[in-house]
C-alpha cells in the first residue's frame, strides 16, 4: 500500500490532496516530507468567518509537523493561500490539519497530549524527538478544548482542599474536586488559599449548580466553612476524616517532642528517641522494629503513651454506623481527654467539640459519596506538581493538573494514533 493511500485512510482532508512524498536527510536524521495541494476549483476558506471566497495570493510554503512514522519525523508541506473575503477582508485561509499559526498538526498535538499523561513532558519530548515547548502547547490545547466541552451538570458532591506547590510567595493552590461515586475528577484550580479564592470557584460554577450540591467535604478552615454556608447553603458540609486525624498526629508529635526534652533535661534515659513513627503510623504500616519499640513504650507511664492511647481510642469513632451512637462516643472521648492534663490533646478535644455537628455529618454521607477520594486526588496532584521539576508559573501548573486529573473530554477522530 502506498504511503498516500495510508494517509488518505487515517488522515483525510476534504478539499485537499496529498501530492509528492520524499525522504530527505536533515541534521543527520531522516525526515519524511509530504506535499499537500488544494483540489482544483477549491476556493480557500476565510479563517475568521469560515466562508469560502476568492483567492488573493499564495504565501511561501509552510511546514506542519505530523505524527512520526517508525521514528521518522513527518512534515506536511503546504503553501497557504490568502482569501479576499467580502466580510473580513484579506485573510489567511483555514486548513483542516492545523489551527492558526501553529506549526504542529492538530492530530500530532493530540498525540503528544495523550502521551504526556503517561510520561513527564520532558520524557515525552525526548521520546518523540520534539521539544518541551511543543509538548506544552499540545497539552495546553487539549486542556482548553476539554474545559470548553466538559459537562458540569449532575455534580452533587465536591471536595475542597489545598496543596503547597512552591516554597515562597503564593505557595498554595485551592483545588475543588467532584467526588460523586460515579465520577471523581478535578473541577477547578485557584491561586492562594483565601476566602476570595473559594468565592471565585462558586461564582464560576454558578449559583444554580451550587444550590444543587448535596455534599461538600472540607477541612476545618474557617474561611472555607463561611463561604460554603453562604454559597452552598443546601449542601451537607462534611469535615474530612484525614484532616481530623492529621491534627491528632500533630498533637501527639508535639507531646512526644516536649516530653523528650523534659526527660533529657532531667538526665533520664532517652526512651522516646526514635519513637516518632511508631506512634504516628497505622499498625499495618509499622515495621517490626517500630512495633517492638512501641511495645516498650506502652509498658511505661508517659504522657506520650497516654496521648497515643487517646488517638487509638478515637479510631473507634469512625466505625460507628449511627450518627447518634457516634455522638455519644465523641462526647465521652472529649470529656475523658479534657481530664488528661495533656494540653495538645485538650486542644484537639475543644476543636472537635466546636465542630461537632460538621464532624457527625461524616456518618450521614459515608454511604452516599466517596469520602476518601479527596485525599487520593490530592496525592495525585502533589505527584503532578513534583513532576513539574520547578515550574514557577501558575498557568503551567494549572494546565498540568487539569490535564492529569480533570478527566477532560477529547474530540472524536477518524483514526486514533497510538497514545
Amino acid at each position: 500500500m502506498l504511503l498516500k493511500s495510508i494517509l488518505n485512510q487515517v488522515q483525510l482532508h476534504p478539499g485537499f490532496v496529498y501530492a509528492a512524498t520524499r525522504l530527505v536527510e536533515q541534521k543527520k536524521q531522516s525526515v519524511l516530507e509530504i506535499e499537500i495541494r488544494p483540489r482544483k476549483n477549491r476556493r480557500p476558506v476565510c479563517s475568521d468567518c469560515g466562508l469560502p471566497g476568492p483567492g488573493y495570493d499564495t504565501l511561501p510554503v509552510r511546514r506542519f509537523e505530523f505524527v512520526p512514522l517508525w521514528g521518522i519525523a513527518v512534515f506536511f508541506l503546504y503553501a497557504m493561500r490568502r482569501v479576499d473575503c467580502p466580510h473580513c477582508g484579506v485573510k489567511v485561509e483555514r486548513v483542516p490539519w492545523a489551527e492558526g499559526k501553529n506549526h504542529l498538526t492538530t492530530t500530532y498535538a493530540w498525540f503528544l497530549a495523550r502521551w504526556a499523561k503517561r510520561l513527564s513532558w520532558k520524557e515525552c519530548a525526548v521520546a518523540f524527538n520534539t521539544t518541551w515547548d511543543n509538548v506544552f502547547r499540545a497539552v495546553k490545547m487539549a486542556v482548553a478544548w476539554g474545559l470548553a466541552h466538559r459537562d458540569l451538570e449532575g455534580v452533587t458532591a465536591i471536595g475542597i482542599d489545598e496543596i503547597c506547590w512552591k516554597k515562597v510567595g503564593s505557595k498554595f493552590l485551592t483545588l475543588v474536586y467532584q467526588i460523586d461515586s460515579g465520577c471523581k475528577r478535578l473541577l477547578w484550580i485557584g491561586k492562594d488559599r483565601t476566602k476570595a479564592t473559594l468565592e471565585s470557584f462558586f461564582d464560576e460554577f454558578g449559583a444554580e449548580r451550587s444550590l444543587k450540591l448535596r455534599f461538600v467535604c472540607t477541612d476545618m478552615w474557617k474561611p472555607y466553612l463561611e463561604v460554603i454556608a453562604q454559597k452552598a447553603a443546601k449542601a451537607l458540609n462534611i469535615l474530612d476524616r484525614f484532616h481530623i486525624m492529621s491534627h491528632m498526629n500533630k498533637a501527639i508529635d508535639k507531646v512526644r517532642a516536649t516530653e523528650a526534652r523534659t526527660l533529657k533535661a532531667k538526665g533520664q534515659e532517652p526512651i522516646l528517641n526514635g519513637s516518632r513513627w511508631c506512634l504516628l503510623k497505622r499498625p499495618e504500616n509499622r515495621t517490626e522494629k517500630q512495633t517492638v519499640k512501641l511495645n516498650e513504650l506502652l509498658a511505661i507511664n508517659l504522657k506520650t503513651v497516654r496521648a497515643y492511647l487517646l488517638k487509638e481510642d478515637i479510631q473507634q469513632f469512625w466505625s460507628y454506623k449511627s450518627a447518634g451512637w457516634a455522638a455519644r462516643f465523641l462526647d465521652a472521648w472529649c470529656k475523658r481527654t479534657m481530664r488528661s492534663r495533656i494540653d495538645p490533646m485538650k486542644k484537639i478535644a475543644r476543636m472537635l467539640r466546636a465542630h461537632r455537628g460538621l464532624i457527625l455529618n461524616w456518618f450521614r454521607a459515608k454511604d452516599e459519596i466517596a469520602l476518601g477520594a479527596v485525599e487520593g486526588l490530592n496525592n495525585k496532584a502533589k505527584v503532578t506538581t513534583r513532576k513539574a521539576y520547578g515550574f514557577k508559573s501558575f498557568d503551567v501548573v494549572k494546565v498540568a493538573l487539569y490535564h492529569t486529573l480533570g478527566k477532560l473530554p477529547e474530540p472524536k477522530a477518524t483514526h486514533r494514533f497510538c497514545g
